[in-house]
């Protein structure tokens, strides 16, 4: 047996789990999305009726889903430069020389990556909740009238921001400790020995040789950041006012409670565009960067 043939062999088991549990359901929901599959189809299948781009238009005329993207859109402008920032301050931190209790603190900022978002979101609405909640405890103490986190649509989305920061910073983080760790420390003795600074240091060494594993890491979070869904499920229901309704809430919505599949189908192929189009920009202007 040929090497070429031996390697098709080895794929083979992950190919056909890839093809049955992925490829399969992504063209069915593609198939899915030019009909209009709902609730009456589901009951008999010979009310399913071929559509073509009809869901797709109407989408696309419908004041729902441009809200939904103006808040998901939101949600990643500011969420991601927020949570890129913080992880890479942590690992800067953990990766100084001067810190003590390394592995400690590497755990217990990892932590709230691994808990389930549902408990947590629960614990969140408890701390920002209006009447008893921690936030406005501490804000009372220091003279400030309390604040309707989840109940006013002008702070309903940033302390979203806020728990998802706080949620996902620590896997980040790990990226980034592991990409400070490559870099050579004779780079920074030199950088000493000639008199460099430290913000001079971190701006002429770690950022240029950080910026494959910053690019990484920008890429994760944005596409992660732009599936938006347990966050307002569980804290505000897309409330108030849905000022907090993503897409990804929209399309749940769509099809889990209105139980129009077909446009909840429509709906998840559109926010795939839209984040291949995102990481497409991302990945062009890196490589623009990169030779000029």
């Amino acid at each position: 047996m040929s090497r070429q043939n031996a390697a098709w062999w080895f794929l083979a088991p992950a190919l056909i789990v890839l093809g049955l549990f992925f490829l399969l359901p992504v063209i069915a929901a593609l198939l899915l999305s030019l009909t209009d599959y709902d609730l009456y189809a589901l009951a008999d299948v010979r009310n399913l009726r071929f559509v073509a781009l009809a869901n797709y238009w109407d989408l696309l005329h419908l004041p729902l889903f441009w809200s939904a993207l103006g808040h998901t859109c939101y949600f990643v402008i500011v969420g991601v430069p927020l949570s890129i920032a913080t992880s890479l301050g942590a690992a800067l931190l953990l990766n100084s020389p001067l810190a003590r209790f390394k592995p400690f603190f590497r755990t217990a900022l990892f932590a709230p990556v691994v808990t389930t978002v549902v408990a947590v979101a629960v614990i969140w609405r408890y701390l920002f909740n209006t009447k008893y909640g921690w936030a406005n405890y501490g804000l009372s103490g220091l003279g400030i009238d309390p604040i309707d986190w989840l109940g006013d649509p002008h702070w309903a989305m940033p302390t979203i921001i806020l728990f998802a920061v706080w949620k996902n910073f620590g896997y980040n983080m790990i990226i980034f400790l592991a990409g400070l760790q490559a870099i050579p420390a004779d780079l920074y003795e030199a950088a000493r020995i000639d008199g460099a600074s430290v913000p001079s240091q971190f701006r002429h060494i770690t950022l240029p040789m950080l910026a494959p594993t910053l690019l990484m890491v920008s890429i994760l979070t944005v596409s992660g950041y732009f599936q938006l869904f347990a966050e307002p499920y569980v804290m505000t229901e897309g409330g108030p006012l849905q000022s907090t309704t993503s897409v990804l809430y929209l399309m749940y919505e769509e099809g889990f409670k209105w139980w129009n599949l077909g446009s909840a189908s429509a709906v998840a192929f559109l926010l795939f565009v839209i984040m291949f189009v995102v990481t497409a920009g991302m990945l062009r202007l890196s490589r623009r960067k990169v030779v000029v």
